[in-house]
């Protein structure tokens, strides 16, 4: 990659906590993390976590009234307050009695994700619904916050709008355009309880492969593209999000700069160049090298991908607007998750602590013991 300067490679290693704003440094976790596991990520630098909220899981049947699945939530959110610790949560999925599932390509059937995105009709209207319920919980004077009485009250004022919305694994025909129309009406759903709160687009996977597919309808966007597609394809869009997400996966951390990049010049050139980024996944595996998976970087790459990666993001902060990074992922989780899920943690098996995790906290200006 010529267009990098040797220079910053030499430069890539010297942490900065005081370089960034506060809030700044987060972890995506695979499983709910235990009492003492929360105390300690909270020690090591940890500012807040990154949590699905499924509407499928949740909300499994449309009857009215019928009583909602929250406790998984309820004990994410639970755990990072007591500890201080803040919560950015994606809402995303939907049931098949709301749109209906198909199987992801590629998968020969084996995975399967919303046919579309909850745009339309009824969909629509209960995508909505079910956003109301969840502000109205946990958001300013939420009803989980009166359920726990002993809890400091840590009220939810920022969303992310779905999750690679870019790409077939979370809706089969990813759209940019109906993906414009799900951002409107969250916006309106989510801000007519908390006039307040603040919306992020899903964090968007920078470069899948099969964006270059030459198949229709289309499998995958680059980020960029998709982007600006949604600006193109949404009237009125600008007003109705507050932020942009990316999810930079990558062979190395220097590559980060040109995805970044490529998305802020959409912005730019949509007139949008003052909101806000947020990586809200970004990260490489422990796993032994191997040539079938690039983001594999065995124990010691692992670290030097993370040091390079932050100290990059740290130096760039206030030119990218950058406002918040976080880690994928907090634990390693099972292989069959991800290519390299098996690997990504900042912990092993037992929760013993890796040295990425060292990095990690130097960065945060936490004490990883």
């Amino acid at each position: 990659m010529s267009f990098f300067a040797a220079a910053l490679v030499g430069a890539a290693f010297a942490p900065s906590a005081s370089a960034v704003p506060a809030k700044f440094w987060g972890v995506v976790p695979q499983s709910l993390p235990t009492a003492e596991q929360f105390a300690r990520i909270k020690r090591g630098g940890v500012d807040s976590i990154r949590i699905p909220i499924s509407w499928g899981t949740v909300q499994p049947k449309p009857v009215a009234g019928a009583s909602l699945e929250w406790s998984g939530v309820d004990r994410a959110v639970r755990g990072a307050a007591q500890v201080g610790l803040d919560v950015l949560p994606f809402i995303y999925g939907a049931p098949t009695w709301a749109v209906p599932a198909a199987p992801v390509p590629g998968s020969h059937g084996k995975t399967l994700a919303p046919r579309n995105l909850p745009v339309a009709g009824g969909a629509g209207a209960a995508w909505s619904a079910f956003l109301q319920l969840v502000v109205a919980r946990y958001g300013p004077n939420g009803a989980f916050w009166s359920e726990n009485p002993g809890l400091t009250p840590r009220p939810i004022r920022t969303w992310q709008v779905w999750n690679e919305e870019n790409f077939k694994y979370f809706v089969v025909r990813p759209n940019p355009g109906e993906y414009g129309k799900l951002v409107k009406l969250s916006n309106t759903a989510i801000k007519g309880v908390d006039p307040g709160a603040k919306i992020l687009l899903g964090g968007m996977f920078s470069r899948p492969k099969e964006a270059e597919f030459k198949v229709k309808p289309p499998q995958a966007f680059f980020a960029s593209d998709f982007l600006a597609k949604m600006y193109k394809r949404t009237p009125g869009i600008k007003s109705k999000f507050d932020g942009i997400a990316l999810h930079p996966y990558t062979s190395d951390f220097r590559i980060l700069t040109p995805d970044i990049e490529e998305a802020r010049a959409v912005l730019k050139a949509n007139g949008d160049a003052g909101k806000g980024l947020w990586i809200t996944e970004m990260g490489w595996s422990s796993e032994t090298p191997n040539t079938a998976d690039s983001f594999a970087k065995g124990v010691r790459g692992q670290v030097k991908q993370l040091r390079g990666a932050f100290s990059l993001l740290s130096r760039n902060q206030a030119k990218w607007r950058l406002r918040g990074v976080y880690w994928f992922s907090l634990e390693d989780g099972p292989p069959t998750a991800c290519n390299f899920c098996g690997g990504a943690g900042l912990f092993g098996p037992g929760f013993v602590a890796k040295p990425s995790w060292g990095a990690f906290a130097k960065f945060a200006g936490g004490q990883p013991g």
